[in-house]
């Protein structure tokens, strides 16, 4: 089994941060060493964007992997990125420690077989308007390639309210939890798509009983190049690890 799947699986809570898309060296590198001084565990960065605008920034691609890698070496950082296209799994293979799939990816299913037949984990986005029924067998495609080191992820799905991006189902992250035998993340950034709420997602996705977080952090979100509405700043994510410590300390009834 791979030693950071093995450590996800082993910790009581898992934190992983960054933000939303890799803008340039000097951003990863400075949010690299500030993530891991507020206590997260693994470096967070996307360098091929899929956006609904064909106008909005697309990443740096082959270029902001290196420079996340880079940053995570410095800092001894394991990274997770999301994969959009097949062609890149070598790409992917060799740079990347955990491999991303995205929500409007959880249907590619040539891509996750090909993941099954990596010896990468693969943290896999449950898709907006997938029930769990739906998102499970397409974790099945990674299953039958013979990689069972899968991280799942409930990143929000759709609603009918504008007055967040998504809905944070943690009825879901309890059900997977029970059921599925993987460890279970939730994206509460995504589901929010605002800041000022961030933090109790976090919390009741803990509750839930989740082993882990992934949340979007930029030190200037204004000038965020990718989703900069929904990260949420340095002392807020030292906070936010804080409160979740002391939540997931509390006994299941």
């Amino acid at each position: 089994m791979n030693e950071i799947f093995n450590k996800i699986k082993q910790n009581d809570l898992t934190i992983i941060a960054g933000p939303c898309a890799v803008e340039s060296e000097q951003m990863i590198f400075s949010i690299a060493e500030k993530i891991k001084e507020a206590g997260a565990h693994i470096l967070r960065g996307g360098a091929f964007k899929m956006r609904t605008s064909v106008h909005d920034f697309q990443g740096l691609g082959k270029e902001g992997i290196k420079m996340l890698r880079a940053a995570a070496d410095k800092y001894n950082l394991p990274i997770i990125s999301e994969i959009v296209d097949v062609r890149d799994m070598e790409l992917f293979c060799e740079w990347v420690d955990i491999i991303q799939v995205g929500m409007r990816n959880m249907y590619n299913y040539p891509l996750l077989r090909a993941l099954g037949k990596t010896e990468k984990p693969v943290f896999i986005k449950r898709g907006m308007s997938a029930t769990l029924e739906e998102y499970l067998k397409a974790v099945e495609y990674v299953e039958q390639g013979g990689n069972r080191q899968i991280i799942l992820c409930e990143r929000g799905v759709r609603g009918f309210d504008v007055a967040t991006r998504n809905i944070l189902d943690v009825g879901a992250i309890a059900l997977l939890k029970k059921g599925s035998g993987y460890p279970v993340f939730a994206d509460p950034s995504h589901a929010a798509g605002r800041t000022d709420i961030v933090p109790q997602l976090c919390y009741s996705a803990v509750a839930a009983g989740a082993d882990g977080i992934s949340i979007e952090v930029h030190e200037n979100n204004e000038k965020a190049l990718s989703d900069g509405a929904q990260a949420v700043d340095i002392e807020t994510l030292k906070k936010i690890i804080k409160a979740m410590k002391k939540i997931k300390e509390i006994k299941e009834v």
